[in-house]
């Protein structure tokens, strides 16, 4: 490139289409110091010029005979977003340079590869955001898709994903008071082991147990923090996430649940979430103790229903065990249960995704998130990659029909979505729930159109304005260095909320 400007989108669009390959995005600057330096000869398979200010960009694509063939497009130099560009119809679709630019790099590259991508060129991990905004300026169902499909190439079958879901969050949203209002989620750093694909913040609790009566002491400290800061305001929805919040022992638990209610007022929360995972770490006795505190809706997850997959991820329980964990859930009361399950695991296809939908829908969970797995540059999954090479033993898009298929099975609707970057097959995370059992929490997140307070190691805090602008506050994920700098941490916080 001659500029150094969209890098991201631009490794996001080539890596969709060639996942197995390391994608480098170099300016020219970069490109001549890494030949002299290196001594390489070999020729970018793309080059871009980024001429905004004469309004148009070429790109060249290199032939196998060594010669470049260009294209060019005509563009405007106003605001770049996947959701900012004029939404008068499919006119709209050269509205800025980096619309323009995505344009003509994912038609160039459609025709190298052979072939096209689900979501077409958006990049973004939030598509909703485009028929929601839509939808907010009164267009109508046909604009929207006109325009998506004008603009970013979008297929027919995820157009009506991202609107229909755009549509339930649209209606859960207006049923909450959440423009003036806040969230709050807790982080509890502590897993029972690291899965493969894991990347979050995670210490293993056999060698940290010693450290969580510290660490829930720093939490309480945060939430003196957020009571003071925040007394005026209501509380919708409280996420404890990890991490495995259930490595707490059911007294910690207690300990932890209890402090919150005691310094803030509860009492408009809609929703009250842990995420107890990993079946390996719930018990009777904790199960018992959040419900006792309130807790209205917990996860479950399986991942997979297949042993040898399992073993082969990283996660120390067998079917049976999540089984067991489930059931004794729904013993002790709870009557909104979260399972996720993953697409594109190691060495699963699409029978395993088949026999792990038909085993989901004999327990009927209440709310089912289906991931495309996405290879995350921290995970195990990344490092055996770069040393084994690339995997992917089915295909991830018969997957997600199949899971889609399932949900629909069981009377689950999906309500929210969202993408990441490397994501298996191009394709997205969704949330399927019941009527009335949708993860208030998740879409709030999602769309980010209120203020999240986040708590605890690794955790970021998000401060929506009323203008839309976000600004944001992150937790070191070092635990340690999360016990020693606290105070810096809150006063952080105290500076970005006033």
């Amino acid at each position: 490139m001659n500029k150094d400007k969209f890098k991201y989108d631009i490794h996001s669009l080539v890596k969709a289409f060639y996942p197995a390959e390391d994608v480098q995005v170099l300016t020219t600057e970069e490109l001549e110091t890494r030949e002299n330096t290196d001594g390489a000869n070999n020729a970018p398979d793309i080059r871009i010029d980024l001429l905004e200010d004469e309004g148009h960009i070429d790109i060249s694509f290199l032939q196998e005979e060594g010669r470049y063939t260009s294209e060019t497009v005509e563009c405007d130099s106003v605001a770049d977003s996947d959701a900012s560009a004029s939404t008068n119809g499919s006119e709209a679709s050269l509205a800025t340079p980096k619309n323009a630019l995505k344009q003509l790099l994912y038609k160039g590259l459609c025709e190298k590869a052979g072939r096209s991508l689900p979501w077409g060129s958006l990049t973004g991990i939030r598509p909703t955001r485009i028929p929601m905004q839509m939808i907010y300026e009164n267009k109508s169902g046909k604009e929207i898709r006109d325009y998506m499909r004008g603009t970013f190439f979008v297929s027919d079958e995820k157009m009506d994903l991202a609107y229909n879901i755009a549509v339930r969050e649209k209606k859960i949203l207006d049923s909450i008071d959440y423009e003036d209002n806040y969230s709050l989620y807790i982080g509890i750093p502590f897993c029972p082991t690291t899965c493969l694909y894991c990347s979050f913040t995670s210490y293993p609790i056999a060698t940290w147990k010693k450290t969580v009566d510290t660490y829930l002491s720093c939490l309480e400290k945060e939430i003196d923090y957020v009571a003071q800061a925040f007394a005026g305001k209501k509380l919708n929805s409280v996420y404890i996430g990890g991490g495995t919040p259930t490595t707490l022992e059911p007294d910690e638990m207690r300990r932890l649940i209890g402090y919150l209610r005691e310094k803030i007022d509860l009492s408009h929360c809609s929703e009250f979430t842990v995420e107890s995972g990993r079946p390996d770490s719930i018990t009777r006795e904790k199960l018992r103790a959040m419900k006792e505190c309130g807790v209205d809706r917990i996860s479950v997850n399986p991942q997979t229903m297949s042993d040898e997959t399992l073993k082969r991820i990283g996660r120390c329980h067998s079917v049976a065990q999540f089984i067991d964990a489930y059931n004794m859930a729904r013993e002790e009361g709870f009557d909104n249960i979260n399972m996720d399950i993953i697409l594109g695991l190691p060495g699963e296809t699409e029978s395993d995704v088949r026999h792990t939908m038909a085993e989901i829908e004999k327990l009927r969970p209440n709310d089912l998130t289906v991931h495309s797995l996405s290879v995350k540059r921290g995970s195990r999954l990344a490092e055996h990659i770069r040393t084994n090479g690339y995997f992917l033993e089915g295909d991830t898009g018969a997957m997600m029909d199949i899971a889609r298929e399932g949900a629909a099975k069981m009377g689950l609707t999906p309500y929210y979505m969202y993408r990441q970057k490397n994501i298996s097959g191009n394709l997205e995370n969704t949330g399927y729930a019941e009527e009335g059992k949708a993860g208030i929490y998740n879409i709030l997140m999602m769309e980010e159109v209120q203020s999240i307070v986040a708590l605890g190691a690794g955790t970021v805090t998000k401060r929506v304005y009323g203008d839309g602008r976000i600004e944001r506050c992150d937790n070191v994920k070092d635990v340690k260095l999360y016990i020693e700098k606290l105070d810096e941490m809150i006063d952080r916080k105290r500076k970005l909320f006033g």
